[in-house]
């Protein structure tokens, strides 16, 4: 079984799916627009280059993600996705490009449980925390 992290977003899903790709080091596997859906499922002229599903793959793990038409799209909250690395660098450098034009609740710091961790929401308002655990 895998758990994946799907994100819902008010129309700014592929933008913020070509950012964690670049950031995240990974691919787009999958990417379908409103306007490929059929024709029974078919929304306004408006939504028809917004996103009904996108996968990324990074580094083995996924996410995946959609807009989310109104009165469907709710404001993340309640969860974060969480980022653990290898190195304090690799947390450093995630946290810098992430933290772009977002909300930093907890800086990157030390903490008792990690050697670097920091939580926040991106510009798209993706509530994450990354963490460099602190070796045993």
């Amino acid at each position: 079984m895998q758990i994946n992290p799907y994100l819902s977003f008010d129309g700014r899903c592929r933008e913020a799916f070509e950012f964690y790709a670049r950031v995240l080091q990974g691919e787009i596997v999958m990417i379908s627009t409103f306007g490929e859906m059929p024709d029974e499922m078919q929304v306004g002229d408006e939504w028809k280059d917004r996103i009904v599903h996108v996968t990324l793959v990074a580094n083995g793990q996924t996410l995946m993600g959609s807009d989310a038409p109104s009165p469907h799209f709710t404001k993340p909250q309640g969860f974060s996705v969480t980022l653990t690395t290898d190195t304090s660098s690799e947390a450093e450098r995630l946290y810098g490009a992430l933290i772009e034009g977002g909300t930093v609740f907890m800086e990157m710091q030390e903490t008792v449980w990690a050697e670097r961790f920091a939580m926040f929401a991106d510009r798209f308002g993706t509530p994450w925390m990354i963490s460099c655990n602190k070796p045993l």
